[in-house]
C-alpha cells in the first residue's frame, strides 16, 4: 500500500500483462472515490446519507473479473467517440472512416478502440490522479495518433471534478464521458423512485436502435422537472440525449438527482451542451457487484454528459471533428450533498 496526500493505491489485479490499480481519494470528511487506471474507471463513490451512514452510490465491482467480464461499461471512461456512429462510418474531407460494427450495424462507444477496456498510465498530481492513454492512428477505425488524459479529483465537498484533455495528429472525431451508474439508495431500491431534474427543453430524436434522425424536438413527454422517474418513464428504459438549456436561462447545473429516503443529492455541472440519460435497461451482471448482488435493468442510471450522438455524420449539429493540434477539454463535475425537503416522508 502506497499513500500519497490524501490518496491511498493498491494492487488490483493484472490485465494483459499489466498491473492494475485500486486508487482510493478521501476528503476531509471521510468520504472517498475509488478509481482505476484500467478504463479510469470510476469504482466507487462513498458519501453519507442524511443519517451520516456513508454507502457506495455507484454501481462496481470488488475484483478486476468484474470489470473485464462486464458489458455495460460500469464505470468507465468512454472514448474515442461515445454513443453510437450511424453503420460504423463517417467521412472527414471527402475520405470515408469504416469502425467495428459492435452495436447490430453501427458503432458504441468506440468498438475495441474504447477506452473503458485500455490499460491507462497515470500519475499522482498534488490531490488528483491523472489517466494517461496514447492511441494509434487507424485503432477501431479511427483516424489520428491521440494523446488522451483523464484527472480526477476528489474535493471536501463531495465533488467529484473530471477532467477530459486530448490532443490529435489528424483530423478525428473525440467525445468523452464517464459511465458511471448512479443509485443514491445505495442500492436498495431500484431507480425509478429517484426524482431527476434535467436542464432541457429539447432532445434528439432518435430511432429503436438509438441512432439521431437528425431532428431536434421538444421534451414533452421526455421532460424531467423533478419528476420521479417511474412516472416518466413508464415501465419502459430511457436512451434518450437531452441538449441542455443556455447558459443564461439555467442555473449553475444541468441536471439534479434526488433520493428521498436517504436524501442524497446528486448535482452534475459541465461544460458539455448535453447528457445522454439511460436507464440502464440492459444491465445484466456475470460478476457479483460492489452492493454483493448481480446488477439488473434499472439498478442504476447513467447521465453522461458529452457532445451529441453521432455528429460526425449530422452537419447541423455542433461540430466534434478536432483538427490535428486543436486542444479537447471538456469538464464534468458529480457533486453530492444530502437533503431533508418538506416532503420527506421519513
Amino acid at each position: 500500500m502506497n499513500s500519497i496526500n490524501n490518496i491511498v493505491c493498491e494492487p488490483f489485479g493484472v490485465c494483459d500483462g499489466k498491473e492494475i490499480f485500486n486508487f482510493r481519494l478521501t476528503n476531509v470528511h471521510g468520504n472517498y472515490v475509488e478509481l482505476l487506471n484500467y478504463g479510469a474507471i470510476v469504482k466507487s463513490i462513498v458519501v453519507p446519507d442524511k443519517n451520516g451512514i456513508k454507502e457506495n452510490v455507484v454501481l462496481g465491482f470488488p475484483t478486476l473479473e468484474g470489470y473485464l467480464k462486464d458489458k455495460s461499461y460500469i464505470g468507465a471512461t468512454v472514448g474515442r467517440f461515445a454513443n453510437r456512429i450511424n453503420n460504423a462510418e463517417f467521412s472527414i474531407e471527402n475520405k470515408t472512416y469504416y469502425l467495428d460494427k459492435n452495436d447490430g450495424k453501427n458503432n458504441n462507444h468506440s468498438g475495441s478502440a474504447g477506452f473503458n477496456n485500455k490499460v491507462f498510465d497515470f500519475a499522482i498530481k498534488d490531490d488528483a490522479i491523472v489517466f494517461i492513454l496514447e492511441s494509434n492512428s487507424g485503432e477501431g477505425g479511427f483516424p489520428g495518433n491521440l494523446k488522451s488524459k483523464v484527472m480526477y479529483n476528489w474535493t471536501d465537498k463531495n465533488e467529484l471534478k473530471i477532467k477530459y484533455l486530448a490532443l490529435a495528429d489528424e483530423p478525428t472525431p473525440l467525445n468523452f464521458t464517464n459511465h458511471s451508474y448512479f443509485n443514491l439508495s445505495a442500492c436498495k431500491e431500484k431507480i425509478q423512485h429517484h426524482f431527476l431534474k434535467i436542464e432541457a427543453d429539447k432532445i434528439v430524436e432518435s430511432t429503436a436502435d438509438y441512432i439521431p434522425t437528425g431532428k431536434i424536438l421538444p421534451a414533452e413527454n421526455y421532460a424531467f422537472q423533478n419528476y420521479k422517474l417511474g412516472d416518466v418513464m413508464k415501465n419502459c428504459g430511457l436512451n434518450t440525449y437531452y441538449i441542455f438549456n443556455d447558459n443564461k436561462i439555467r442555473p449553475d447545473f444541468s441536471c439534479e438527482l434526488f433520493e428521498e429516503k436517504s436524501g442524497r443529492k446528486l448535482l452534475v455541472k459541465t461544460t458539455y451542451p448535453g447528457v445522454q440519460l439511460y436507464t440502464g435497461d440492459y444491465l445484466n451482471s456475470a460478476v457479483l457487484g460492489e452492493h454483493g448482488k448481480f446488477y439488473e435493468p434499472f439498478d442504476g442510471l447513467c447521465l453522461e454528459c458529452q457532445y451529441y450522438p453521432d455528429s460526425p455524420n449530422h452537419t447541423h449539429f455542433p461540430n466534434t471533428i478536432f483538427e490535428a493540434g486543436q486542444v479537447y477539454n471538456e469538464t464534468i463535475i458529480y457533486a453530492f450533498d444530502v437533503v431533508i425537503p418538506k416532503y420527506a416522508t421519513d
